[in-house]
């Protein structure tokens, strides 16, 4: 995490990845932070308005002493170096193993994608797949709800989500977007490629996300509510595949 105008603004000209920029609201003058917005945009991090009150319990949260003044602007930063979708892809023909990767669809929560690369690495997944925008990214929050699960899987952040899909498929991947209006996932046969997408909270899939994928596939649901957490929903198809796989 790093803070202040100068900081920041120096940080995002060197071109390096960036996670999330906070922006105090209410600034007398808030064109000051245009270009840190501007620069935080292009390097695909989220830009996020709050109060005061936040930003300061962000410093806390990270260890920072009382003293130390944020200047109305916040920026988190990767503690992991992205992987590359080759490097990705590459991880199940060392394992000599069919693909099993999961994508994140615009997550913008991190608990929901510490949760779920939590997930992804206990179940054994190759990796996890998230676009550079409007996305949670390797931060501290993410790197603790993961468990340190982010540090032994690979993370690759792609610009379009959609072209990726093109690209598994190449590799004989097949992909399954989740979905509520979806056919039932266990009617599927994981035991080849496997890409498996998960919507952002509330929104789901993106419509060119959805159309690309092959099936879309949904958990059964029998009580009241009527969708599930990113994670957990994630969670239950991985070991649906986990499950099939195990019988080969």
């Amino acid at each position: 995490m790093i803070m202040g105008r100068n900081t920041v603004l120096e940080y995002l000209l060197s071109g390096k990845p960036a996670d999330t920029l906070y922006i105090l609201s209410g600034e007398k003058n808030p064109r000051d932070f245009n270009k840190q917005i501007s620069l935080a945009k292009e390097a695909g991090a989220v830009v996020k308005d709050c109060n005061a009150a936040k930003l300061d319990r962000l410093l806390a949260d990270a260890g920072f002493p009382a003293s130390v003044r944020h200047g109305g602007i916040l920026l988190l930063i990767p503690e992991t170096e992205y992987a590359t979708l080759d490097e990705l892809i590459a991880v199940s023909k060392e394992r000599k193993t069919a693909p099993f990767i999961i994508m994140a669809d615009e997550i913008t929560d991190p608990h929901n994608l510490g949760a779920l690369i939590r997930t992804a690495e206990a179940a054994g997944a190759d990796g996890v797949i998230i676009p550079k925008r409007r996305s949670a990214g390797l931060n501290t929050t993410v790197q603790a709800t993961s468990a340190g699960a982010a540090s032994h899987l690979k993370i690759c952040r792609e610009a379009n989500l959609s072209d990726v899909i093109e690209r598994l498929k190449k590799h004989n991947i097949w992909v399954y977007g989740a979905e509520a209006d979806g056919v039932p996932f266990r009617g599927q046969d994981y035991r080849g490629g496997v890409c498996l997408v998960i919507g952002s909270e509330g929104n789901g899939l993106r419509r060119l996300v959805r159309e690309n994928c092959d099936v879309i596939v949904a958990v059964d649901m029998y009580g009241r509510i009527n969708s599930l957490n990113a994670s957990v929903c994630g969670g239950i198809i991985m070991y649906e595949v986990v499950r099939q796989r195990s019988l080969i």
